[in-house]
């Protein structure tokens, strides 16, 4: 690709990260977590996002190489508790309402070499400590927005027969492809009509207002009843202040709240996972009365089950998400190795906090009212994926009919 031509992709990448992902109003601040290595892309949306008005743009700097060598030879104590600054950071940042975009660009199994329990440990003190930024992001409190961008390691682990330049080059127009990106195309038209789409599909299932939905495969077979009240969501959701901003680019899923005490079966994964920088492959779950009874995985097991024994809620389901098989993602036949990315190429499910917006009037509620609900609520929300060529769902209506919902991994 022409450096020229890269760059004209990389403004149109940042206008619309700040336009369409964050929506950024007068006034407004910002933060940017981002690798060192991201530092064109972000001052390239920095310069969208001070274009529309923003107050002030923050960024918080991320090196794989300093926290992995931090991982392995910190001692217990500081692994296991954060700062005091860093919590009242984080309440302070949220306080000011300010508006979240996160870059995913490192290498996904950069933690490989870290002792699991290191890594888990580090993990939960970092949640714990940073409560105020997940809590209002989980309620939709402010704009949030998780985005790629290729870094080195990432894109030869994707392409790993070409060189780290070669391979860094077709991530990046891997990325411009899957966000609708091209030189010639109105990038904000063509994304309003992706979202109209997506909505289409949540009005309906709302329509339908399923009890359960049944998950049917060579691999899979899982009933998860739906939460009372739930609301299924699409690409678009709404902060406090009622602006709307784009969570996830890319996004093909439509999702909703499953309830927590009403899953029982078994489901495995269908693509890699990426937790704390390990890679969790072929992740196999049984769950009896909404929580996991048994855990298997070919590599990350023990990464798993710490994920997994993070809290009570951990061990229970969050999210329940549609994705078509035959989606842009998908069709690439690409493992890109970042759930942002490989969530929207398949149907997925999430271990932990459920979103307070996908039940009705969720995001007034106390977490005991959601729970009430059959929302889950836990320290982690992590996304798994699940789908394939073969599955199918069906949803359980009211009165226990079955309503083809997939068939062939695609939209009945």
């Amino acid at each position: 690709m022409a450096i020229e031509h890269f760059n004209q992709l990389l403004n149109k990448y940042a206008d619309l990260i700040a336009q369409v992902g964050i929506n950024v109003k007068a006034g407004q601040d910002i933060i940017i977590y981002a690798e060192i290595d991201q530092a064109d892309l972000v001052h390239r949306i920095m310069a969208a996002a001070y274009k529309l008005g923003a107050n002030q743009v923050i960024v918080e700097w991320k090196d794989t190489i300093l926290q992995r060598e931090f991982l392995k030879h910190a001692d217990q104590a500081t692994l296991s508790s954060m700062p005091t600054w860093f919590s009242v950071r984080a309440e302070s940042l949220m306080a000011n309402h300010t508006s979240r975009i996160s870059i995913v660009s490192s290498d996904p199994d950069g933690f490989s070499d870290v002792p699991s329990d290191r890594v888990s440990l580090y993990e939960q003190a970092y949640q714990r400590a940073n409560s105020a930024v997940r809590q209002a992001t989980m309620n939709n409190d402010v704009s949030w927005l998780v985005v790629a961008a290729a870094g080195k390691e990432w894109a030869q682990k994707v392409f790993n027969d070409l060189s780290a330049d070669e391979a860094t080059a077709k991530l990046w127009q891997e990325i411009f492809n899957i966000n609708r990106i091209s030189l010639e195309n109105d990038v904000v038209a063509d994304w309003q009509a992706h979202i109209n789409t997506l909505n289409k599909k949540a009005a309906w299932l709302n329509q339908q207002n399923f009890k359960a939905l049944h998950y049917h495969s060579a691999k899979t077979d899982l009933t998860i009843g739906l939460a009372e009240d739930h609301v299924w969501e699409a690409a678009e959701s709404f902060n406090k202040a009622g602006n709307r901003f784009v969570p996830n680019m890319p996004t093909e899923e439509v999702f909703t709240s499953p309830d927590y005490r009403h899953i029982t079966g078994t489901v495995q994964s269908t693509k890699p996972l990426s937790y704390s920088g390990v890679l969790i492959t072929d992740i196999k779950l049984t769950l009896e009365d909404g929580h996991v009874v048994a855990a298997d995985a070919t590599n990350g097991l023990e990464t798993l089950q710490q994920l997994i024994k993070t809290d009570a809620g951990a061990a229970s389901l969050g999210e329940v998400s549609l994705v078509p098989h035959d989606s842009p993602i998908s069709n690439s036949n690409i493992v890109f190795y970042t759930t942002l990315i490989d969530e929207n190429a398949s149907d997925h499910l999430a271990l932990g906090a459920a979103y307070p917006s996908n039940i009705k009037n969720g995001t007034q509620m106390s977490v005991a009212e959601r729970q009430a609900k059959g929302q889950n609520d836990s320290l982690v929300h992590v996304d798994f994926m699940i789908g394939s060529s073969d599955m199918a769902i069906d949803g359980v209506d009211q009165d226990g009919h079955l309503v083809p919902v997939f068939r062939n991994g695609n939209w009945a």
